[in-house]
């Protein structure tokens, strides 16, 4: 039976990995030991009755299964998964695969693994997908995982984060800063819209230039115009002199449309015609004016049912909707949280002029495995609250407890507490429809096709729907 089990500190987590090619375990074994700072104690396997056996007589957090060494196991590797899911009781389970077999990685999926990666192991993209997994599933703190973010930007125009998801965002950003094509941004609220237009705006040839923003949904109807377009004297009552609307203001440089599914249909044919000539008059003006402006929005709504219940204009958004950037909820990238979160800490704690000491385990766990509805800007307000309200010290549950004001359900209520029986909030269908979708597609690391095999629809159901919801910007 070879065997290697090596320990690189205090373990907080125990992993099994199992693979024929020796020579392969030991290098990733090594991989995730010494070079990634991985703390669990590693044992690796040849075969799957060898794992079954130590499964059966010991506990493992992780269990890494090479599809082709378990062929002692069962002739199906599924029916081999199963069997392992089942002893590794509740253990994380990572199918491997040379990768040139869907069909084996679809299979072991169904059978109950937790995910799949192709062989060869990359060690930090290894490191960084078992720290997704382990608080996607509730294990962050029990296995002191972290992704790593050497290999990858940590702080980005204003952006925090080392994940996958957010590599994809800073690459697209980059990409397209440079084009004066207009930009539309969707993403969930609190996701970062506002800081994702100013990124843009700073790393184009306009960064010089003045950035104007203005929300489509907290201006009345009825001055939308003239604070988009401007008024000229004499207008309306009131009017006593000639005045430039945001359009004006940010000639030569950008403007950013916040909440655009918001604007009045009216307004939105004049929007269009603003794009089509760069050209504008002013309420109350015959004339018409040039204008070059770099055209970015956002929204938190889905854009084709807007169009689809005649809100929208399907016109305006073909002509919006040349450069498609999607910013991802903090539910799919977990291993951001907890960067946040000490971002976040330090930052109010410097302006409040106070000294904390992190977060306790127990809160770590709690945060790292939220559901955030309310993304980073309700992680970011409940850190305030909680510099504002104690004085210092290391965070503890209970004064989590006390700042999660909400009631969005990120702390646990205590035994001890009265509970109260609240109606849960109960999002339209294609919400529903579109986060089952984006989560599976995020399971499988981006892959459509094992997403769309694990959903059991086709890859055309999930790229029609992605069109329908403007998320074409995930990264596949």
């Amino acid at each position: 039976m070879a065997m290697h089990t090596r320990s690189d500190g205090a373990p907080n987590g125990r992993l099994l990995l199992v693979d024929r090619d020796e020579p392969h375990a030991h290098l990733v074994a090594e991989t995730l030991t010494q070079s990634l700072g991985l703390s669990a104690r590693i044992t690796t396997v040849t075969s799957g009755r060898q794992a079954a056996d130590l499964l059966r007589d010991s506990g493992f957090d992780i269990v890494l299964a090479d599809l082709s060494s378990l062929g002692d196991l069962s002739d199906r590797s599924d029916d081999a998964v199963t069997r392992l899911v089942r002893l590794a009781q509740g253990a994380l389970v990572v199918a491997l695969s040379d990768g040139t077999s869907v069909s084996a990685a679809v299979g072991a999926m169904r059978a109950g693994a937790h995910d799949y990666v192709a062989k060869p192991i990359n060690g930090p993209a290894m490191v960084a997908r078992i720290g997704e997994l382990a608080q996607r599933h509730g294990k962050g703190r029990t296995l002191s995982i972290e992704a790593p973010v050497a290999d990858g930007i940590r702080d980005f125009a204003g952006f925090i984060g080392a994940s996958s998801a957010m590599q994809f965002v800073y690459e697209q950003i980059g990409r397209i800063a440079a084009s004066a094509a207009p930009v539309f941004i969707t993403g969930e609220s609190g996701t970062g819209k506002d800081v994702c237009a100013e990124a843009l705006h700073a790393k184009g040839p306009r960064g010089g230039k003045r950035m104007v923003a203005i929300n489509c949904a907290a201006i009345p109807r009825d001055l939308m115009e003239s604070e988009l377009f401007g008024v000229a004297r004499g207008a309306f009552t009131g009017a006593h002199e000639d005045r430039k609307g945001a359009a004006e203001l940010a000639d030569g440089g950008t403007l950013f449309l916040d909440e655009i599914g918001e604007m009045d249909l009216s307004l939105q044919s004049k929007l269009l015609r603003f794009l089509q000539t760069g050209t504008l008059s002013r309420v109350g003006e015959s004339g018409v004016r040039h204008v070059d402006v770099r055209v970015i929005c956002a929204t938190n709504r889905n854009p084709m049912q807007l169009i689809a219940d005649k809100k929208f204009r399907e016109d305006l958004f073909y002509r919006l909707h040349v450069l498609p950037i999607h910013l991802p909820p903090l539910r799919q990238r977990p291993t951001d949280i907890m960067v946040l979160a000490r971002h976040f800490l330090e930052r109010y704690a410097a302006e409040e002029h106070k000294s904390f000491d992190g977060y306790s385990p127990d809160v770590a766990g709690i945060l790292a495995s939220g559901d955030w509805p309310g993304n980073v800007r309700q992680l970011q307000n409940l850190v305030r609250r909680l510099v504002v309200m104690f004085d210092g010290g290391e965070i503890t549950p209970a004064m989590l407890a006390a700042a999660d004001i909400e009631s969005r359900g990120i702390v646990p209520v205590a035994e001890s507490q009265p509970r109260t029986e609240r109606r849960p909030a109960i999002l339209p269908m294609w919400q529903q429809e579109q986060r089952i979708i984006e989560d599976a597609i995020a399971s499988f690391g981006g892959n459509v096709s094992l997403a769309a095999a694990a959903l059991e629809i086709s890859p055309s159901t999930i790229y029609r729907k992605r069109q329908s919801w403007a998320d074409m910007a995930v990264a596949s």
